[in-house]
């Protein structure tokens, strides 16, 4: 079973999320696709873009109100950046909401399978017996990021697999199932899935995220 395939169009799978109908011995455990909003915060940074506006915004707009201007004079000296702000974060919506439609990752009893790419849909198969490792990442509301770190020498560059990749983690990129929700059900799922395929024990450790009260790693072992 490859790590990758290439050149699946989302018109013409055989079945949703796959790039050809399963052996009969294999089934569906789970299949989701990334929650936008979601996405959108963590993968794409929108809250930080808002921050960053908002910023521009206000020292364009300063030296206006600090005259004590009028409205329209607070209004002419944001004239360029308001809609700028508005252009750019429109569009990191707009790409948060396009991966979302159209990135599906699927988990069977054998493997994880995600289907990427917005213009040419790109379908990567990883064996769960070439899973050494998975990093789950909570969120908020129960969504979060499950990574899977891959045994072997074979390589899928960074660019292919963005956003569904492990930041900053480009030597050796590591598949990252991006703002899934319920996250630890699926965790645990992948986890007995590992197990049953490979028939070996799964190791969980647990730390938590003290700079941010509301979020937490999960750290799952498979090896």
């Amino acid at each position: 079973m490859p790590i990758e395939n290439l050149g699946h169009e989302y018109e013409f799978e055989p079945e949703y999320g796959l790039p050809e109908r399963l052996p009969s011995d294999e089934f569906i455990v789970w299949q989701g696709s990334p929650d936008v909003a979601t996405l959108a915060s963590s993968a794409f940074h929108i809250k930080k873009l808002v921050v960053y506006f908002a910023v521009l915004i206000v020292a364009c707009a300063w030296p206006a109100l600090e005259e004590g201007a009028g409205v329209m004079a607070v209004l002419l000296s944001i004239k360029w950046i308001a809609p700028l702000t508005l252009i750019g974060l429109g569009s990191v919506w707009l790409m948060a909401y396009m991966t979302s439609r159209t990135t599906v990752y699927t988990l069977t009893n054998k493997r994880v399978v995600m289907r990427l790419g917005i213009v040419f849909t790109v379908s990567f198969n990883f064996p769960l017996k070439q899973v050494a490792s998975a990093d789950v990442r909570m969120l908020k509301d129960g969504f979060g990021d499950i990574t899977l770190a891959l045994k072997g020498s074979d390589r899928i560059a960074w660019i292919h697999l963005w956003p569904s990749v492990r930041p900053w983690k480009v030597e050796k990129p590591e598949p990252t199932l991006r703002a899934i929700p319920n996250v630890q059900e699926v965790s645990v799922k992948l986890s007995e899935a590992w197990t049953h395929n490979t028939g070996l024990p799964v190791n969980a450790t647990s730390s938590v995220n003290t700079g941010k009260p509301s979020s937490n790693d999960l750290q799952v072992s498979l090896t």
